[in-house]
Parts: C-alpha cells; structure tokens; sequence
C-alpha cells in the first residue's frame, strides 16, 4: 500500500491558551506553514491558529 499523502498537524491558538484543533495538511501542495482565524472557546473570540507538529 501506498503512504497516505496528508499529515494531521496541530493549530495552536496565538492566545496563549493552550487551546488546539487539529487538522489535515498535503505537504507536497502546501509547503508553507497554516495560519487561520478560528473560534477559541477559553478566550470566547476568534483568534489566529498557527501550525505546530504532532508529538
């Protein structure tokens, strides 16, 4: 079987809430680093969410 194209990586809130999503990424389309505006429910607001690695 073939190795799957997409990695799930980690959306860190810029909060500094500790608050994460985690998501799916193709890396071989998407080389740069992900950086969205989703809801952070500890700070109640939208917020920017940074890429991060998985442990």
């Amino acid at each position: 079987m073939a190795k799957p194209a997409t990695l799930q990586v980690k959306m860190v809130s810029t909060a500094d809430t500790g608050f994460f999503y985690v998501t799916k990424k193709n890396p071989r389309n998407l080389t740069e680093k992900l950086e969205m505006r989703k809801y952070d429910p500890v700070v109640r607001k939208h917020v920017v969410f940074k890429e991060s690695k998985m442990k």
